[in-house]
C-alpha cells in the first residue's frame, strides 16, 4: 500500500519534470484558412489558450493535492511518535505513597512484635497478657479486653471484670483453653488469676520463643524493603526514574530498613531481660 509521501513525490515529479503539453494551433492544423482542425473554431488561438488555461488549472489542483498529502503525512508521522511523559508532580506522587506504605507496614510490623511480646507472661502480671485471648460472645468471637475490664491488683494475680456477667463462664473457658498456663479462679463476679513463679526452664523456653517472635518481625520488614525497591524498578522502566533516582532511593530505604531492625532488637532485649530476671 502507498504512503502519502510516495504519492507526494510521484504527483512532484509529474509537475516538474514532464513537459507542458503542445498548443493545439500549429501550421498543420490550418486547413488553407482560419479553422482549427482539431475543434473547427475558426479562432483557432482560442483552442490553444483553453488548452493552456486547462493545463494552469491541472497543475494547480496537483500541486493542492500534494501540499494536503504531505501536511496529511507529517501528521500521521507525528501522531504515530507522540508519547505523554509524566509530569513531575505525578512522579513526587508516587515516590510519595510508596514512602509512606513503607512507613505504615513497618510501624505495624512493630507494633505487632510489640504485641507477641506482650502476651508472653514474665514474673510480673500485665493486663497485656490477655490481648490475643478470644472469647464465644453470642455465636462470635471477640477479644477479652472488649467485653472485660482488666486490671492488676498486685505484682503477681490479674482481675477481669467482665461488663456482662453472663459471659463469666465463656471468659473462663477461654482462659484455660489458652497457652498462658493460668488457672481462672470465677467467684461468680469476677474472674481472677493468679501468676505462678516462672522456673528457669520455663523462662528460657519463652526467651527462645522471644526470639523467634523477634526474627519473625525482622524477616516482616525486609519483606517491605523488597516489595518497595520492585516498586522503585518498576517506576525505572517506565522512565519515571533514572538509575541515578533509584540508587538514592534504595540507600533512603536501606536506612530507614535498618532503624525498624534496631527498634525490634530494641523490644526483644527489653523483653528478655524481663524473662530472665528472677
Amino acid at each position: 500500500m502507498a504512503t502519502p509521501f510516495s504519492a507526494t513525490t510521484s504527483i512532484r515529479r509529474s509537475l516538474f519534470h514532464n513537459p507542458p503539453p503542445k498548443p493545439l494551433l500549429s501550421l498543420r492544423d490550418y486547413n488553407g484558412g482560419l479553422n482549427c482542425v482539431k475543434c473547427g473554431s475558426s479562432s483557432a488561438h482560442l483552442c490553444s489558450w483553453k488548452s493552456a488555461s486547462n493545463y494552469v488549472r491541472l497543475n494547480q489542483r496537483a500541486l493542492l493535492l500534494s501540499t494536503q498529502l504531505s501536511v496529511s503525512g507529517n501528521v500521521l508521522k507525528n501522531r504515530r511518535g507522540v508519547v505523554r511523559a509524566a509530569t513531575i508532580e505525578e512522579i513526587e506522587a508516587e515516590k510519595t505513597l510508596i514512602e509512606k506504605d513503607v512507613k505504615a507496614r513497618m510501624e505495624k510490623t512493630i507494633d505487632t512484635v510489640r504485641s507477641n511480646f506482650n502476651s508472653i507472661r514474665t514474673g510480673r502480671s500485665n493486663p497485656a497478657m490477655l490481648d490475643k485471648i478470644e472469647v464465644e460472645y453470642y455465636g462470635s468471637p471477640v477479644s477479652l479486653k472488649s467485653i472485660a475490664q482488666i486490671s492488676t491488683p498486685d505484682a503477681s494475680s490479674l482481675l477481669v471484670q467482665p461488663y456482662d456477667k453472663s459471659s463469666l463462664k465463656s471468659i473462663e473457658k477461654a482462659i484455660v483453653n489458652s497457652d498462658l498456663g493460668l488457672t481462672p479462679n470465677n467467684d461468680g463476679e469476677v474472674i481472677r488469676l493468679t501468676l505462678p513463679q516462672l522456673t528457669s526452664e520455663r523462662r528460657k523456653e519463652l526467651s527462645k520463643v522471644v526470639a523467634k517472635q523477634a526474627e519473625e518481625g525482622k524477616v516482616a520488614v525486609r519483606n517491605i524493603r523488597r516489595d518497595a525497591l520492585k516498586a522503585y524498578e518498576k517506576l525505572e522502566k517506565e522512565k519515571k526514574l533514572s538509575e541515578d533516582n533509584v540508587k538514592d532511593l534504595s540507600s533512603d530505604l536501606q536506612k530507614l530498613t535498618d532503624d525498624y531492625m534496631k527498634k525490634i532488637d530494641v523490644l526483644y532485649k527489653q523483653k528478655e531481660k524481663e524473662l530472665l530476671k528472677v
